[in-house]
Parts: C-alpha cells; structure tokens; sequence
C-alpha cells in the first residue's frame, strides 16, 4: 500500500437480491469489512442496494450510483461485495468520480501483502494478472484512479500501463515457473509416499486457527499472526502420535466466501497438497458467530478442488466459547492456544491410522539384510538396531508390506 492509501476512507457497497435474505448479505459485508480493515482501510459506511438481477452496465444501477457517488470524501476508495465486470467497473468509476474495486481485487491485494516466498508471490502476480488482462481494454482512466496501492499492489503498479501481448507473456513465463513448482513439490511428496509415512493436512477457513494448531502439535516454529490469509505457503512438520507412529501435518492457505478462482487456480500447486493428503483436519473457529457459514464455505472449496478423502472437524478457539460445545467422534473441540483436548484429538489421528497400519519388529539375519531394503524404502522406519546376530528393525506397515514380511516378524 502506498502511503497515500494507507488509512484511506472505504464505502462498501452490496447488491441484494430477491433469494437473498438480510442476514446473509450483511454477514459478507461484515466480513467484507474485515478484509478492508485488513488492508488497512478506514471503513466508513455499508450501503445496500436491493435489485431483482444485478444491472449489466453498473452492477447497482446508474442512479444509486450516482447517489453513493455525491456522498464521498474526495479521498474515498469504493469496494464491491462481489466481482464487477471490466465494463460495470469503468462505468461505475467514471459515475462516481472515484476508484472502484471488488472484492476478488481487494483479496488479491491483501494477498500480495502476505506473500513472503517466491512462490507464494508467483502465484498471486499469477492472479493478478489473469484479473488484470481483460480490464485492460477501455479502462485506463478507470485504473488510473486507483494509482497505486489498494487493487494495484504488486504487480498491479508496474503492469498497468502495459500492452497485453506483454502481459500474456509474463503470464506464459509465470505457469512455466509455478510448473517447475509442482513437478518439485510432486517429488518431493512421492519421496515421503515412498517411506509410507501418512500425510495430515489442515485446512479450514482463513485465521481459524490452523497455524496455532500445527505449532502446538509439532512444537514447532511457525509464523501465527491474528490476520486474514496469514499462511500462503504450505509448511509441512512431523507430528509424533504415539507408540513411535508419526505423520506429516501440512499447513495450507485458508480459504474464504467467494474465493476467486484466480485464485484457486493460481495455487493449485499449493492445494494439491490437500487433495494427496490422506486425512484432513478441518479446523473450525469455534467463536465465531458465523461458524457453520465458514464450515460450508470450505466445504464447497474441497468439493470444486477435488479432495474426498476422510475428514475429523476440529472445532478450534473453545476456549472463547461460553457453552459446553457437544461433537460427535471422532470429531474434536480443542483449543490451539490453550493446549485443552490436543491429546484427544492426536488419539483420534493415531486410531484413525492405526486401522490401517501396525507398528511391527523385523529381525533380519546378517546373510538376508538385502531384505531389510524394503522396509526402508516402503515402510515409515521407527527404529533400527544390530545385535550379534543381525539387525533388528521396528516399522509401521500396512497390510501388504505385513504379508510380505511375516518370515521375518519377531
């Protein structure tokens, strides 16, 4: 954000129409209001503006428009509840005689500001620039007001001006480069696929708490902030059960309502980590008054990206709740901050793969260690030890690997 924007006045405005309720559109504008406070936006007003169909030259009609319009600051920025067309974005602007964004823009500008890694950052220039390339026709005066900052970060300041044939370009190169991403991040999950150690993904709505929880479970360092879209890249930690079984545990961006599909798009790399997990822990924010809304709005995120496979919701921040909150097993309300019930849901983990694998012994002879190769490349190895005899190895197998090797179970 530029210091021009920081603190800068925001009008917020939504389109209700006749299947929605009251209730539902205030809800997203709320949380329309926290992604602007987010970016650093001074939130001034929530407007409403009740239509049958959306208008297709400006989204809320000419009129209201021009009513919002007279009623700005000079210094004031506009932001839509939903996507506005390059067209109904161009209009309104010029009607209002002030910079216009929505809600995907100001998404992939608090993106921007979160993103630390180098593909963390590629993917967001990546959904910029696919949000950028068809407003770029007709719009130059409409963006032009923007100048810099709010919907324009990163990429946004320095590609503006550009012709589309360049952006088309740095688009190709970015795919090309978030391409090589994936076939490493593709090894890398085929080398721990090879070891057989199991891989548990977090995944809820965004500053639901899946970050606090991977640090309380691994005891691990991880950047926690109270803010939206704190986590873009994926941070993956082992997590020790009990009885020498231990899993991988993945951290992923959160998700929200109405998540771009710029965005999804631009990190499916990062989002394949969901899909190959083996188990997923949906973490709930358990305190927030729109609780059951954010658990439906992920899971309609999992179902567009694909990942079926088993879940346990865990219900997360219990400890701001002032009722007793009832789940059904193996579900689990915990508390990342204050360690309450993180036993119990690391029990629930630890039967939910122990009805698949078993923690065995092996004793190989000296004159048959060739065979102990294959534990060590398709088994999760616990522990190994040599004895005068020969070498004693203590793994987790599946029932394959258990068959194959039932001469050698101690």
């Amino acid at each position: 954000m530029t210091e021009k924007q920081a603190g800068k006045n925001a009008y917020l405005v939504a389109l209700q129409q006749s299947f929605q309720s009251d209730w539902e559109v205030q809800e997203s504008l709320a949380e329309l209001a926290e992604l602007a406070r987010d970016a650093g936006l001074n939130v001034i007003e929530t407007i409403v503006q009740k239509r049958s169909y959306p208008d297709p030259g400006t989204f809320i009609g000419s009129g209201k428009a021009l009513e919002i319009g007279e009623m700005l600051d000079e210094d004031a920025i506009v932001i839509f509840d939903d996507e506005l067309t390059p067209a109904q974005q161009g209009n309104l602007a010029d009607l209002m005689d002030a910079p216009v964004i929505d809600r995907t823009q100001l998404i992939l500008d608090i993106f921007a500001q979160r993103a630390r890694s180098n593909e963390g950052k590629i993917q967001v220039e990546l959904a910029q620039l696919n949000y950028l390339l068809p407003r770029l026709t007709g719009q130059g005066a409409a963006l032009s007001r923007l100048g810099g900052g709010i919907g324009t970060r990163g990429p946004g300041e320095t590609k503006l001006e550009t012709d589309r044939r360049r952006i088309r370009k740095r688009i190709a190169d970015l795919r090309r480069e978030l391409q090589k991403i994936k076939q490493t991040r593709s090894l890398q999950r085929q080398n721990r696929e090879s070891r057989e150690v199991p891989v548990v993904a977090l995944v809820g709505y965004t500053n639901a708490g899946k970050s606090t929880l991977l640090q309380a479970l691994t005891g691990s360092e991880v950047y926690v902030a109270d803010q939206l879209f704190a986590t873009l890249d994926p941070t993956i930690r082992r997590w020790d059960l009990t009885d020498g079984r231990w899993v991988y545990l993945t951290d992923t961006v959160g998700f929200i309502r109405k998540l771009p599909h710029t965005l999804v798009a631009a990190f499916q790399a990062t989002l394949e980590e969901v899909v190959y997990a083996d188990l997923l822990l949906h973490v709930i924010d358990a305190s927030h008054p729109q609780s059951r809304e954010q658990k439906e709005a992920v899971e309609q995120v999992l179902k567009e990206i694909g990942a079926t496979q088993p879940l346990i919701a865990v219900y997360n921040k219990v400890d701001l709740v002032d009722h007793l909150l009832e789940v059904r097993e193996p579900d689990q309300a915990v508390s990342a901050k204050t360690g309450y019930n993180l036993e119990r849901l690391t029990k629930a983990v630890y039967e939910f793969f122990a009805r698949e694998y078993t923690i065995r012994e092996y004793f190989f002879p000296f004159n048959q260690l060739g065979k102990a190769s294959i534990l060590r490349e398709q088994a999760a190895v616990l522990g190994e030890q040599f004895t005068a005899e020969g070498l004693v190895i203590k793994a987790e197998v599946d029932a394959r690997l258990e068959m194959l090797l039932k001469p050698f179970q101690k």
